[in-house]
C-alpha cells in the first residue's frame, strides 16, 4: 500500500512538472488554456479559476493541458494555431525541459546531502560512514541458505566468545577463506538492526562464485558543498540523459533490425516496484530514482512519435518548410494510430510485469 502511494505521488510529481512547462509557456504566449488536467479522463473534480479549468482525473498515470486551437479547429488570436513558430516550439518542448531541470535539481540535492556510493579501497577521503555491504547473493550458495540479502551489511563475526569487527571487504574475504570447511557466524547490520546469520563457506566452490557465495564493496556516504553539488547535479542530469538517448538507440535498433529486446522494458506495476525498493533503501536514493525516471520521461517525450511532444515537434517543424499547414485529417490520423500504438505497448508492458511480479 505504502509503495503504491510513493509511486503515486512520484508520478504526479512528474506529471505536474512536465505538464506545467507546456501551461506557463503556453501562457507566456498569451494562449488561451482551457484545462490543466492530472490524470486522463473521466474527470473526477475540477475547479475553474480565470479562464481555465482545472481537474483531477481517473486515470492517474498522466495529464494534459488543453490550448485553444492546437488541434488546428480554432485560428483565433489567442489559439496555439495563431502563436508564432518559435512561440509553439517553446511551447512543445518546455514539459521535455521541465522533467530535465527537476532531474538536474533533484541531483543537486542528492549530491548537497550525499549518497552512499562504492569505493575503492585505500581512497576514502571524501567518505562518511563506511560500511562493508552485501551487493550480490548467488542462487543456491552457503550465504543465500544462511539468509544473507543484498545491502545487508557485514558488521564483523564472532569467534571464541568474542565479537571481531571488520572495516574492509578483503578483511571479509580472508576471514571467509580462514573458515572454509566449518560455520563462520556473521554479525548483519539490516534495517537498523543487528542479527547473526551462520553459514558455512564451500571448501570447492563453483567457479567464479567464492566460498561464501556473495559480492562484496566497500561503501561510504558522500557528499559535496552546495557550489560543488550544483555543477556535479547539471553534470549528473546532462550525464543521465546522454546514456539514456543511447540506451533508447541501442533498444530501438535492436528491435528494428533483430525483432528483439535487449533489455527488461517495464510499466507502471514494474516501476511502482522499483520505487518502492529505492523508497525502503533511503529517500536519497528514491530522489535518484524519481530523478532517473524524469529524464527517461524527457527522452521518451522528445522521440519524433506520433502523439508525443517530439511527433508534434516533427510536424511542426514541416509546417515551417512547406509554408502551410500539415493536413489536419492526415494529422489527426497519424497522431490516432501513435496513440494506439503506445496504449498497446503499455499494456503489453503492463501484462509482463502482472507475469514477472506476481507468478514470479
Amino acid at each position: 500500500m505504502l509503495t503504491a502511494i510513493i509511486f503515486i505521488i512520484v508520478i504526479g510529481v512528474l506529471v505536474l512538472v512536465h505538464e506545467f512547462g507546456h501551461f506557463l509557456f503556453a501562457k507566456r504566449a498569451g494562449m488561451k488554456v482551457e484545462e490543466f488536467g492530472f490524470g486522463f479522463p473521466p474527470r473526477l473534480y475540477g475547479w475553474k479559476k480565470g479562464e481555465t479549468i482545472y481537474s483531477i482525473n481517473w486515470i492517474p498515470f498522466g495529464g494534459f493541458v488543453k490550448i485553444l486551437g492546437e488541434d488546428g479547429d480554432e485560428r483565433g488570436p489567442r489559439s496555439f494555431a495563431a502563436g508564432s513558430f518559435p512561440q509553439r516550439l517553446l511551447v512543445l518542448v518546455a514539459g521535455v525541459a521541465m522533467n530535465f531541470l527537476l532531474a538536474a535539481l533533484l541531483l543537486v540535492i542528492v549530491n548537497f546531502f550525499g549518497l552512499r556510493i562504492g569505493l575503492v579501497e585505500g581512497d576514502t577521503t571524501n567518505a562518511r560512514n563506511l560500511e562493508v555491504q552485501v551487493i550480490d547473493v548467488v542462487q543456491g550458495s552457503p550465504a543465500q541458505a544462511a539468509g544473507l540479502e543484498p545491502l545487508d551489511v557485514i558488521l564483523g563475526y564472532a569467534e571464541g566468545g568474542r565479537s571481531i569487527g571488520v572495516s574492509s571487504a578483503k578483511e571479509v574475504q580472508d576471514i571467509v577463506i580462514a573458515h572454509e570447511g566449518r560455520p563462520l557466524v556473521l554479525e548483519i547490520g539490516r534495517g537498523g538492526e543487528t542479527v547473526t546469520k551462520t553459514a558455512t563457506p564451500r571448501v570447492n566452490p563453483p567457479e567464479g562464485q567464492g566460498a561464501l557465495g556473495i559480492s562484496l564493496a566497500l561503501t561510504g556516504v558522500v557528499s559535496y558543498p552546495w557550489y560543488e553539488a550544483l555543477w556535479r547535479g547539471v553534470y549528473d542530469a546532462v550525464l543521465l540523459a546522454m546514456n539514456t538517448v543511447l540506451g533508447y538507440y541501442a533498444l530501438l535498433k535492436t528491435l528494428f533490425t533483430h525483432g528483439k529486446l535487449i533489455a527488461e522494458v517495464s510499466g507502471p506495476i514494474g516501476i511502482a516496484s522499483l520505487t518502492g525498493q529505492a523508497a525502503r533503501v533511503g529517500f536519497n536514493y528514491l530522489l535518484q530514482f524519481v530523478a532517473l525516471i524524469s529524464v527517461n520521461l524527457a527522452v521518451l517525450n522528445i522521440i519524433p512519435f506520433p502523439a508525443l511532444d517530439g511527433g508534434r515537434v516533427l510536424l511542426l517543424v514541416v509546417e515551417k518548410i512547406k509554408g502551410s499547414p500539415v493536413h489536419k485529417r492526415a494529422e489527426g490520423l497519424v497522431n490516432v494510430i501513435g496513440f494506439y500504438i503506445l496504449v498497446s505497448l503499455m499494456i503489453y508492458v503492463t501484462y509482463k510485469d502482472i507475469v514477472k511480479y506476481f507468478h514470479g
